[in-house]
């Protein structure tokens, strides 16, 4: 099968490559994929993985054969899926527990927007909850976390103020729920129950000195690269404020994230929750890839992987079937 690999020193970080085709555990569903989306964090991986590393994490498709131990959804079950790697192949093997359901009313594209990016912003959205009348601060907002956070906190009830890096950028957040739009944090006006903060550097710093008395700042990121200086004295006026790392994976327990998956995806199919999503053909991932992380990408880039031709597709099906065997 073909997948997306790790190319150190050559003119594209990645290329689609011929590699082995999975082999799943007793717990693990095989599924074709048909949509994978890209994140930030990813991107960095390049440059410090090895030749021939696959990555890949967010998932939409199709279950070819359901995990051996009679986990998780049966064949033919539209999917999204959360993957630790390999995720973008043209198949992947994915423990059941990370795995939703897809109504028929959300396309591929949006369900595979949603993994790491939608964990994010509801996860940390928690941090503050219960949310009604709470002013919330969300930076990087026109981002593939930061506009499903804006409309999640809208929805909970909170006064949502969202920063972006620029006029252009705000487009992105048009209908989504945001009381204010500006462009840096610095404009950001009053005190916030709850910041979700992801630059770093010299946002971070601002953010501090915005959060309210027994607020929380959570940060989940540093796309700046930059440090951010800490004194016990940013929080004379705001005290008992507090700063909260947060790491999607392991924030919550593992039987958590098909019950999270499941509840983001029904606000899809609801019409509640709209991912801004750029499509495009898996082939175009590099170019793709280095404008997200020239944050050229206003929301979030998803890949669609071509499905095999219907004369293959019987050699698949009667291939999983001897792998259950």
């Amino acid at each position: 099968m073909l997948a997306v690999v790790n190319t150190p020193g050559e003119a594209a970080p990645v290329a689609i490559n011929e590699v082995a085709e999975p082999r799943p555990a007793a717990n693990e569903a095989l599924v074709a994929v048909h949509a994978f989306s890209l994140n930030r964090g990813e991107m960095r991986l390049f440059e410090v993985r090895p030749r021939g590393w696959r990555p890949g994490q967010d998932i939409a498709g199709v279950v070819v054969r359901q995990a051996a131990d009679g986990s998780g959804p049966p064949a033919d079950t539209r999917v999204l899926c959360l993957t630790d790697w390999e995720g973008w192949a043209e198949r992947a093997a994915v423990p059941s527990h990370r795995i939703a359901a897809l109504p028929d009313n959300v396309s591929f594209a949006a369900a595979a927007a949603l993994p790491v990016a939608g964990l994010t912003a509801l996860r940390t959205l928690r941090h503050g909850a219960p949310l009604l009348g709470k002013r919330v601060l969300v930076t990087g907002a026109a981002g593939g976390v930061g506009n499903l956070a804006v409309q999640l906190a809208a929805r909970s009830g909170a006064r949502v103020t969202a920063v972006v890096g620029g006029a252009e950028r705000a487009k992105v957040l048009d209908g989504l729920g945001a009381a204010e739009i500006v462009t840096g944090i610095d404009e950001a006006q009053g005190r916030f129950e709850l910041i979700l903060e992801a630059a770093g550097g010299a946002s971070l710093t601002a953010a501090i000195a915005r959060v309210a008395a027994k607020g929380v700042v959570v940060l989940y990121g540093n796309s700046s690269g930059e440090p951010a200086p800490l004194n016990f004295r940013d929080f004379a006026e705001h005290q008992n404020a507090r700063l909260q790392g947060f790491h999607y994976f392991t924030c919550e327990p593992e039987e958590k994230f098909g019950p999270d998956l499941t509840l983001l995806v029904s606000l899809v199919a609801d019409g509640s929750l709209k991912p801004r999503i750029v499509e495009h053909d898996w082939h175009e991932i590099p170019a793709a890839g280095a404008r997200l992380i020239g944050r050229g990408v206003a929301g979030k880039a998803v890949f669609r992987i071509p499905q095999i031709e219907p004369r293959r597709m019987g050699w698949l099906s009667k291939w999983a079937t001897r792998s259950r065997a």
